[in-house]
């Protein structure tokens, strides 16, 4: 490896820039940035525990899966599994990468009813789903089923967001709160047995760290491209290099909710 690739954030700004923008951003693997970024990971040890509940499973969902990357990860996954994801090109992906386990990906928007019989699982998985569709979760679990899931919380990385966009208003903050997202469920039929939140400290060590990561969680800045934001990333790159890490933070938050027996 040469000394460039070693030390990322010693590179020039455009040739930082450049390389971010021709990386892939399918899938949800985040392996482009080792040694670029780093954020700390939630105590609660997602992939390791939705595993376990796979195992127990007899027929398992698992929501908006991107490329299949969490659901690969599982060592025993039900004789039934599906999965369901949104993006043509993560579609793609899962398929690959599922196919030769004997899962079922479908392609299926974010907000369209799930295309699934009522009490088709016992078990519904999701890892940052872009919003949880409660109530077509509640129709799809058998009663005594379980809802298992790592989501998003309410202001993540808003270090990021509002250093590109500017505060952003109390509602912006607000959405994704998990006290919120609870109601929700308990109004869908659900019973929330566990939740749980962390606040968690990202670092980006380099300007094309940023960048790849507003290419990949598209809805942080919609619309971004490095051209439309150029005076904004090389502010950002100088800052870097006199101060070190651009530092945020993230927040997540583990729910788990069983339907109520009919």
């Amino acid at each position: 490896m040469s000394e460039d690739a070693q030390t990322p954030h010693h590179r020039t700004f455009d040739a930082l820039v450049a390389e971010a923008v021709a990386a892939p951003t399918e899938g949800w693997d985040f392996s482009w940035f080792e040694g670029r970024a780093t954020e700390e990971r939630p105590a609660w040890g997602y992939a390791r525990a939705m595993g376990e509940r796979l195992a127990r499973a007899e027929a398992a969902l698992d929501l908006q899966t991107g490329g299949g990357e969490v659901l690969a990860q599982a060592p025993v996954l039900p004789a039934l599994t599906a999965a369901t994801e949104g993006w043509p090109p993560n579609v793609a992906e899962a398929t690959r990468r599922l196919g030769p386990r004997g899962v079922v990906v479908v392609a299926s928007p974010e907000d369209a009813p799930l295309p699934f019989a009522d009490a088709a699982f016992d078990l519904v998985t999701s890892r940052h789903p872009v919003q949880a569709p409660f109530p077509e979760i509640a129709r799809v679990l058998r009663p005594g089923g379980t809802y298992f899931a790592q989501h998003v919380g309410p202001g993540s990385v808003f270090e990021v967001v509002e250093y590109f966009l500017g505060p952003q208003p109390p509602q912006v903050r607000r959405a994704r709160d998990p006290q919120a997202e609870a109601a929700q469920a308990e109004a869908a039929g659900l019973e929330v047995v566990d939740l749980r939140t962390q606040r968690l400290r990202m670092e980006f060590h380099d300007v094309g760290a940023v960048v790849h990561f507003l290419r990949k969680v598209v809805w942080m800045v919609p619309g971004f491209t490095a051209e439309a934001y150029r005076p904004q990333l090389r502010a950002l790159h100088e800052r870097i290099e006199r101060e070190g890490p651009f530092v945020a933070h993230s927040t997540r938050h583990l729910i788990e909710a069983r339907r109520r027996p009919a």
